[in-house]
């Protein structure tokens, strides 16, 4: 498997985990040594991995949150790190994603991921951003 594909593979499974509240698999895919970032719409960065837990334990543990899907995701591979820019629809709502993926123990982990408003809708994404593995 190309690392292109491996990066996609582990957005997908951050995404399943997502839809799925796996608060252990979430912990799982979050690196343990390297740094870790994530600003979720509206918060201020969260810039501990301590804090990033705590943020998906609210998150996946909340059971008004609205179903997540991925959509248009492309892989961006140099060296030790890879990136994912995609579409999230959150309910009614389109954001624009980033994740950002290190190797950790021969394996792609999470160090940042950051989400925003965007405003295309769910059928321009798909009709408009390209599909598959960039590199």
């Amino acid at each position: 498997m190309s690392e292109s594909a491996e990066i996609l593979f582990t957005n997908e499974t951050f995404y399943h985990v997502f839809r799925t509240r796996d608060l252990g698999a979430m912990d799982e895919l979050w690196a343990r040594r390297a740094p870790v970032v994530c600003a979720h719409p509206g918060w201020q960065a969260l810039t501990t991995r301590e804090a990033v837990m705590e943020s998906w334990r609210g998150i996946l543990s909340n059971p008004d949150a609205p179903p997540i899907a991925c959509r248009a995701p492309r892989a961006y591979v140099e060296g030790g790190l890879g990136f994912v820019v995609c579409y999230e629809v959150v309910g009614e709502s389109v954001l624009v994603a980033t994740n950002i993926f290190a190797r950790e123990d021969g394996a792609w982990k999470m160090v940042h991921h950051q989400a925003g408003p965007c405003r295309a809708a769910p059928g321009e994404i798909e009709a408009e951003a390209p599909h598959g593995p960039m590199q």
